[in-house]
């Protein structure tokens, strides 16, 4: 089978962690060998990831610099796929002993300048402070910030993706047997001019919206959204919550998950499943036994 696996923020960075190459390096030596774990059970494997806090961190480095040189939020989402692909490729290769290439490409994501989300951003990107805290950093940067939980972040821009331009590439390097990390932060946003150049644009697209564009346009065969939750819950955070091992695309639309965390995934999940093959959320290290339907939770067009 052909999969794509698009990997949480949690397989780089777990919560209230520093953002050190050397913790991000940890963690992602732990993703490296459940993902090569789906390659030695013999399926063709893409990998996407997300960069939240990363592309949030080099947004801060930049604010120290003068206001018209900081780079913008398409530079730094090439940046963050760059790093991260080259952390990934390498302990991929590693865990894989070096009987598959890997590649890292970076990807380009066309974006609609007139999607709502430019007017209203909501995702997530960099670490997280009091409100306080970020408040005082909202007025002096101009940003827009939102409650995280108990704490507060910055929020940009998170348009729909609509067409990945680099497609004949990955099929390139997929047709070649090369194991492929691309998409990573959900590519890198761009609009496509009326002389079908293209150029980027400030926003930051969600992972999980790329990750299932990717999976439809490469018909793979799954999509495996891995996160740090067991599996997607029927009541969760009451005493009554109970683990769903299957749900068909009608029954997990209805559901209400919250934006911030399952949501996305939940309806990444559907759209790939709706009009294509399986789709399955769980933990990384289940990865192989997702795809068996031994674990997390699967979601078909049944």
């Amino acid at each position: 089978m052909l999969v794509v696996a698009a990997l949480g923020g949690n397989a780089l960075l777990k919560r209230g962690e520093p953002l050190t190459a050397e913790v991000q390096r940890n963690n992602v030596q732990i993703a490296a060998r459940s993902l090569a774990a789906v390659v030695r059970a013999g399926h063709d494997l893409v990998v996407t990831h997300g960069n939240g806090p990363q592309v949030g961190l080099l947004a801060l480095q930049g604010a120290s610099y003068k206001p018209d040189e900081a780079y913008p939020l398409d530079v730094l989402g090439a940046e963050t796929e760059g790093m991260i692909g080259y952390m990934i490729e390498q302990e991929l290769e590693n865990a894989l002993e070096h009987d598959r290439p890997v590649a890292t490409l970076l990807t380009q994501v066309v974006v609609d300048p007139k999607d709502p989300a430019f007017e209203k951003p909501t995702k997530f990107v960099g670490p997280v402070y009091d409100r306080e805290e970020a408040e005082r950093r909202a007025t002096v940067a101009g940003w827009s910030v939102a409650p995280d939980g108990d704490k507060w972040r910055r929020v940009v821009p998170s348009p729909k993706p609509l067409e990945i331009p680099d497609m004949r590439v990955l099929k390139l390097l997929l047709d070649q047997g090369v194991v492929v990390v691309c998409a990573g932060g959900g590519g890198i946003p761009v609009l496509r001019r009326d002389d079908g150049s293209m150029v980027g644009i400030e926003a930051v697209i969600d992972k999980d919206a790329a990750s299932a564009l990717l999976a439809r346009q490469l018909k793979a065969d799954a999509l495996l959204l891995l996160t740090d939750v067991e599996a997607v819950y029927r009541d969760f955070g009451t005493d009554q919550s109970t683990p769903i091992s299957e749900l068909a695309v009608s029954e997990a639309r209805s559901m209400d998950m919250p934006a911030g965390s399952m949501g996305p995934k939940l309806h990444a999940a559907c759209d790939f499943a709706q009009s294509a093959g399986i789709s399955g959320i769980g933990r990384l290290q289940d990865a192989v036994a997702i795809l068996d339907g031994l674990a997390g939770t699967r979601v078909s067009a049944r």
